[in-house]
C-alpha cells in the first residue's frame, strides 16, 4: 500500500436514491448533514439521510458513510484505490463519492465489522 489514510466512520445512515434524470432536486434530499446528487443524462442519483426518503422512492438504503479525514489535496491519487481495494478482497462493495477536500465511500452497515478489520489490516486508521 502506497498510502495510510485516517478514515472517520460517521453515523448518518444513509439511502442511495434513483429519479428520473430530468426531475428536479426534492426538498427532502437536501437536508444536513450529508448528501450528494448526480445527474446524468439516464438518471439522478441521490445520497440523504435515509430517514428523510419518502415511501415510494427507488431507494437502497442502511448505509455508512466512512469519510477520509482531509483536506485532500486534488493533485493526490490513489486516494480511493487504496481504500477500496482492501473493501474488494474483503468482499465489501462500496459507493463513493468525491469532494473538493475528500472522499467518502459508503459501505453496507451490515459490513461495518468486516470493513474495519479489512481496512485496518491495510494500514489504514479507522476511527
Amino acid at each position: 500500500m502506497a498510502r495510510s489514510f485516517t478514515v472517520k466512520i460517521l453515523s448518518d445512515r444513509l439511502a442511495i436514491c434513483r429519479l428520473p434524470a430530468k426531475a428536479p432536486l426534492p426538498e427532502w434530499a437536501a437536508k444536513e448533514p450529508l448528501w450528494s446528487m448526480t445527474r446524468t443524462p439516464d438518471e439522478l442519483s441521490l445520497v440523504c439521510p435515509e430517514a428523510d426518503v419518502p415511501p415510494g422512492i427507488q431507494a437502497e438504503r442502511g448505509w455508512l458513510p466512512l469519510q477520509v479525514v482531509g483536506p485532500l489535496p486534488l493533485s493526490m491519487t490513489g486516494v480511493l484505490s487504496s481504500l477500496s481495494e482492501p473493501l474488494a478482497r474483503a468482499g465489501i462493495s462500496i459507493f463513493a463519492i468525491s469532494t473538493f477536500e475528500t472522499d467518502i465511500i459508503l459501505i453496507r452497515e451490515t459490513d461495518l465489522e468486516k470493513a474495519r478489520d479489512a481496512l485496518s489490516r491495510a494500514g489504514h486508521v479507522v476511527q
